[in-house]
């Protein structure tokens, strides 16, 4: 219908314009900001003065949109320890080393378990950096199997993270006269340890050098995939955690560092579509971390990114931007992902023998495949644009017709309402865009200001924390 088609343009307009490209700091950066100094000011303990190295991951690190409903979840940091490495199993150990190391590193080799993806780590050797030339001797030692650390009593464990919620101050936009107002979230701060790899694991050999028809992503973003290495992160299979032994031993391959790479490599187009079908599933309750906490849904976050990076690796270009229509994206990659759980498949981006479908209902994989292009706009109008205008003053918020009036059924009454409520929407968006950067600045040089004044930031842990 042609009431349908002009609705699923307005909508891509939508997203288009209130979606902000060169993201600024917020709230959330700020708080990872202040996390990473946290723990750059941490050491394992007093006598070898090993420190924690942070990295800012998850949505913080691989959004570079901000739409005008938050695309982040949880903030992420994982972190390492500058006297740990890991190295493929028979890999001979490095000479040189970055100088985020100390002068002693424990060297562990990755060995495989016997699930794609999970491994265990052994203490192999001891490298000691050479006072003449900086380059490091390594001896071999007694082979010592590595357990995961224990958390902290104020902690909760999901995964491989460390999870403490908290109240997070914000600044949010808000139909008030200054058009933004101070509020507190709950918000789920996770830290994640990892062992550092310095080297792309041989589990994930086939990735770089794969045929793409597409072109992406193209050589220089596999170059630095592949030079960022990867992580070992300390969560079992899922079939060994009743185990108490194997759980506390079995590692898994993190991609984490790629990951941050290969969105930001995305255009926004393909960026705004996955913060679209995340809040979709998350709103709808078909992911494991819906609000709801049901325990019904079968799905993920990662199963969208992968969804993702799988679309974006075979699709061309022309179908993201020729004629182009997120509400038609959204849906043929909700229809995909629908058909996964029936073949109990999910291939993994990196690993081609490790499948992330450990279970799966009919009942997630049926409300997928029913799931209507004139259905998705409606639940983008009701559920998103309606809580978008909520923020909006009031003379812009009673443009838009109220979703629960018979006024929808007057097709041309509706697509004018809606029309013009998404045109006054966007325009507040843009007046105050300036306000909320320069706003968010000072509040984020107050929270700098009060890291340093109270953690004891040594030279090099301060310039860990500046580069993130």
């Amino acid at each position: 219908m042609a009431d349908d088609r002009i609705r699923e343009e307005i909508i891509t307009d939508f997203f288009l314009n209130t979606c902000k490209l060169s993201r600024r700091a917020n709230d959330d950066d700020v708080r990872a900001w202040c996390l990473c100094a946290e723990l750059a000011a941490m050491e394992r303990n007093v006598e070898c003065k090993s420190s924690h190295i942070p990295l800012i991951t998850g949505s913080v690190a691989e959004f570079y949109t901000e739409p005008m409903l938050s695309c982040v979840g949880d903030v992420d940091v994982m972190f390492h320890h500058s006297g740990d490495l890991a190295i493929p199993a028979v890999y001979t150990p490095p000479t040189q080393l970055p100088g985020e190391f100390d002068s002693r590193v424990e060297v562990y080799e990755i060995v495989n378990s016997e699930f794609p993806g999970y491994v265990y780590l052994w203490l192999s050797y001891l490298l000691t950096e050479c006072v003449d030339d900086g380059k490091y001797s390594a001896v071999q030692c007694e082979r010592l199997i590595r357990t995961h650390p224990s958390g902290l009593d104020d902690d909760s464990r999901h995964g491989p993270a460390l999870v403490r919620e908290g109240l997070i101050p914000s600044l949010l936009l808000a139909p008030t006269y200054f058009g933004l107002r101070a509020a507190q979230s709950l918000r789920s701060v996770d830290r994640v340890f990892c062992v550092r790899c310095l080297t792309w694991p041989p589990q994930a050999a086939d990735w770089p050098t794969r045929h793409r028809n597409y072109g992406w992503p193209d050589s220089a973003t596999v170059d630095r995939v592949v030079n960022s290495g990867c992580d070992v992160v300390g969560v079992a299979h899922p079939r060994c955690r009743q185990d108490k032994l194997t759980s506390k031993r079995q590692w898994r391959l993190s991609f984490s560092r790629a990951e941050i790479v290969l969105l930001n490599s995305w255009m926004p187009v393909q960026q705004i579509v996955y913060h679209m079908l995340r809040v979709f599933m998350k709103t709808e309750g078909l992911t494991d971390s819906a609000a709801n906490n049901s325990g019904a849904g079968t799905l993920s976050n990662y199963h969208i990114k992968t969804l993702m990076l799988w679309a974006c690796e075979l699709k061309a270009r022309s179908w993201w931007t020729d004629d182009l229509n997120l509400v038609r994206i959204c849906v043929e990659l909700l229809h995909t992902l629908a058909v996964w759980p029936n073949y109990l498949h999910c291939q993994h981006y990196f690993i081609d023998d490790c499948n992330l479908f450990q279970r799966y209902t009919e009942i997630t994989a049926y409300s997928l495949m029913s799931i209507t292009r004139p259905g998705f706009c409606e639940w983008l109008i009701d559920s998103y644009v309606h809580k978008c205008a909520q923020l909006c003053p009031g003379s812009v918020a009673s443009l838009l017709c109220n979703p629960s009036s018979e006024s929808r059924h007057d097709g041309l009454h509706h697509v004018v309402c809606l029309q013009n409520a998404v045109s006054a929407i966007v325009k507040w968006r843009l007046d105050m865009s300036l306000e909320l950067d320069i706003t968010r600045l000072a509040y984020a040089q107050h929270f700098i200001m009060t890291c340093v004044s109270r953690q004891s930031l040594t030279l090099r842990s301060c310039l860990r924390w500046i580069d993130q």
